[in-house]
């Protein structure tokens, strides 16, 4: 059983989602978490995972959109209690792009990291040229259930973040050739605090690198990650579906199949 901790399933169009959806499960991929990036956008995230039992979305506004929506973390919160709502974000810092002025990403990020806490749901983390200031405010927050989604950056968030007890994400960027510092970083990380995702329509795992990216290539990034780790596939995909739903815990696995 492999869990998809992290994607966009509302950016593929609608005729192509029952494709990629399909395509996950026959990939073994029996859970999806499909993730919130702007406000105005939620229903349309949120009727993707009503539709699907195993299928289940978050509710937040990217860093890169923090200036066109407030976001305050009562209605972040009210929005997260919705059944089918595991989790408050995609949030966080992004300065390599500075698509929105910095004191306003900080701003919606401390919105967002209350917000988690008021609704008892984890905090998801996005982090790009930010690592000291995201962890001061995971730290001033006291954000202590969570994930630093698609890690790929130093040291300092990942021992941070894990001293806080949130737990770490990774993506297709594991598997690039140029990504050995990363490489080194997760051969030091617990198996029993990882994610996997595949932050699908983007970053495409090796040897899928160049083509959208979808849930079912999750297999690619697994597999490389418990060779990196040393363990079987098997074990390492148990253990980040275990790892999922001890952190998601309002996500209920999926039914066992009947004979």
């Amino acid at each position: 059983m492999l869990v998809d901790s992290h994607c966009h399933l509302d950016f593929a169009r609608p005729e192509d989602r029952a494709g990629v959806i399909v395509r996950a499960r026959r990939a073994g991929v029996t859970t999806l978490l499909t993730i919130s990036t702007k406000l105005a956008e939620f229903p349309a995230v949120r009727a993707i995972a009503e539709a699907d039992p195993d299928i289940w979305c978050s509710v937040g506004i990217h860093p890169h959109e923090a200036a066109a929506e407030e976001g305050n973390s009562e209605t972040l919160a009210a929005l997260a209690a919705h059944p089918k709502v595991v989790a408050i974000g995609e949030t966080g810092l992004d300065f390599h792009y500075n698509h929105s002025p910095r004191d306003a990403q900080i701003a919606a990020f401390r919105n967002h990291a209350r917000a988690a806490q008021s609704a008892n749901v984890p905090l998801i983390v996005h982090s790009r040229a930010a690592d000291a200031e995201t962890v001061a405010v995971l730290e001033e927050e006291g954000v202590c259930a969570g994930v630093i989604h698609c890690f790929s950056t130093g040291r300092l968030l990942a021992e941070r973040a894990l001293a806080l007890g949130l737990y770490i994400s990774l993506s297709g960027i594991v598997t690039f050739k140029n990504a050995d510092e990363l490489r080194n970083i997760v051969r030091d990380l617990p198996l029993d605090r990882l994610l996997i995702e595949t932050d699908a329509p983007y970053l495409a795992p090796v040897p899928m690198r160049g083509k959208p990216n979808e849930p079912a290539y999750i297999v690619h990034t697994a597999n490389f990650v418990a060779a990196l780790k040393g363990v079987a596939p098997d074990e390492f995909a148990r253990q980040t579906a275990a790892n999922f739903f001890a952190l998601f815990t309002k996500a209920t696995p999926p039914a066992a199949p009947t004979n």
